[in-house]
């Protein structure tokens, strides 16, 4: 055994050098003797040379085993435990800015980031949906998460117990009231009425700083409403004020048509995923990386664009035809788009908003270039798709439901929802040729050809002698695509909002309000 060996003995510096040389050569009287000598010597030198092999073959068993008992004592890391449970726990709470069930499971910006650093990091996703800003921060405070993703603002007094990932959007504040009452132009309007905030917002911290030069500021604090159910309350003239992020505000609009922006209040400001203080840098570095990866990759700008790249197109005037034709004229037809939708593995509701778009939901609708009918079939694509009447309404909305099934097999693989149905909805007003003419400027102009936030940039070029002319398929009313394809989603959104009963709406006339006074 190793252990039982006498170090003095094979260690080399240790070994008697008296003994290990013996005699001299000089000094053996005969040959025999030499040669016994030399023999003796040899003996001794291949036991010299076995021992120091054991010596450091000792030697290394003791450091390997040095080593490993080191290595399995060291304390994992937050981001090597995560990556050893396979789970990643995120704190988000509900709304149309950050997380929301949707017919096709949950969305939202920050389910659909969260979902993408979860691939990086090769685990599934947790989500833990909160009721508000402060009971995610307290999630977050208790360790029941290890990342907030929840719509959060960075101020100065988050900063104090939170450890902020980049931010990913820069943002403002901003003072909304119902269009049934004056606007309100300064902090000083606010007098003569009701401002109120969620609790646990960074708002309330705003208004804080704000009162220091405004001393007449006084505001309520809802503990049972969020920001969003407070938009609903404000909309229905049931308060008079509420402070909103501008991206909270740009959404509800669309759903809440009596919403006003007032103005602006204090900075910009900036949203970020929040991390628990602690000395362990392993999952903040990695969200570092994460963001910056993301921002140079344009994923980050594909996302945004996703939930808001339409939302800028709001028309007060055509969201609330809708919201009225909604109840008048759609009920007509409501079951022959559930039919299609069925038949085409086609959402309805996005049926009834190119419908929308294109004949206002009037089955007899004529345009100027001769196309007619619910959904404004060609007369060449109304004989290809054996429509035989494109004024019957359950044969245009049909032929519609195939023409866009047909459209969308046309794309190409590799491009993802919801991408994919915006390329289709383009090549169904445009034509799909014109669609692979804007793909390949993209790629020359050296951005990604499978990313609509990339091909609507082009588009309008297609209308632009200098370049049309370098495309196959010619002149092309690219700008107006881009307008038809954006129309159709904000549609689509409203129509989506009004048929799953505003249940943002219901929960804010839920339960009995409870308020404190802002000081």
């Amino acid at each position: 055994m190793v252990g039982d060996m006498n170090l003095s003995e094979v260690m080399p510096f240790g070994l008697n050098l008296k003994d290990t040389l013996g005699r001299s050569l000089d000094h053996a009287k005969n040959v025999d003797d030499k040669n016994k000598f030399i023999r003796g010597r040899q003996k001794k030198s291949a036991l010299k040379q076995s021992n120091v092999f054991r010596f450091l073959a000792y030697l290394f068993f003791t450091a390997s085993f040095s080593g490993c008992t080191q290595e399995t004592s060291r304390p994992l890391t937050q981001l090597e435990r995560i990556k050893q449970s396979g789970e990643l726990r995120v704190v988000t709470r509900y709304g149309p800015s950050t997380y929301y069930e949707s017919v096709n499971g949950a969305v939202g910006l920050e389910h659909d980031l969260a979902e993408l650093f979860a691939r990086r990091l090769d685990v599934k996703v947790k989500f833990i949906v909160s009721d508000s800003a402060k009971q995610a921060i307290q999630t977050l405070d208790d360790g029941g998460a290890d990342i907030a993703a929840a719509g959060l603002l960075i101020d100065v007094v988050r900063k104090k117990k939170l450890r902020f990932a980049p931010p990913y959007r820069v943002l403002t504040e901003q003072v909304l009231y119902s269009d049934g009452r004056p606007r309100p132009n300064s902090i000083a309007d606010l007098a003569g009425g009701v401002l109120e905030v969620s609790a646990g917002t960074s708002h309330v911290n705003t208004l804080k700083a704000l009162k220091r030069n405004y001393r007449d500021l006084n505001w309520q604090i809802n503990f049972d409403q969020d920001v969003h159910e407070l938009l609903f309350l404000v909309s229905e003239g049931l308060v008079d004020y509420t402070v909103a992020n501008s991206d909270q505000a740009l959404i509800m609009r669309r759903y809440y048509p009596k919403l006003q922006v007032a103005f602006d209040i204090g900075k910009t400001r900036e949203l970020a995923w929040a991390l628990p203080m602690s000395e362990d840098s392993s999952l903040y570095d990695e969200t570092v990386r994460f963001f910056r990866e993301i921002k140079e990759n344009k994923t980050l700008d594909q996302l945004i664009d996703r939930y808001y790249g339409h939302a800028e197109a709001f028309d007060v005037a055509l969201d609330s035809s809708l919201r009225r034709d909604y109840l008048t004229r759609l009920p007509k037809f409501k079951r022959w788009f559930v039919q299609a939708g069925r038949r085409y593995d086609i959402d309805w509701r996005l049926l009834a908003a190119i419908a929308y778009q294109e004949s206002k939901w009037r089955s007899t609708a004529v345009s100027a270039e001769g196309v007619r009918g619910m959904m404004m079939l060609t007369g060449v694509t109304a004989k290809e798709l054996k429509v035989t009447d494109r004024f019957n309404p359950v044969q245009s909305i049909l032929g519609g439901a195939s023409y866009l099934r047909q459209t969308l097999a046309n794309i190409p693989s590799q491009i993802e929802d919801p991408d994919r149905t915006w390329f289709a909805l383009a090549a169904y007003n445009l034509g799909y040729g014109h669609i692979e003419d804007a793909r390949n400027l993209v790629a020359r102009r050296g951005g990604d050809p499978d990313k609509w936030i990339e091909i609507k940039k082009v588009l309008p070029l297609l209308g632009k002698p200098n370049w049309y002319r370098k495309t196959k398929y010619g002149k092309a009313r690219g700008a107006v695509a881009v307008h038809y394809v954006n129309s159709i989603r904000r549609y689509y959104d409203l129509l989506v909002w009004l048929t799953e009963e505003n249940a943002t709406g219901k929960m804010a006339m839920g339960p009995e309000k409870s308020r404190a006074e802002g000081v």
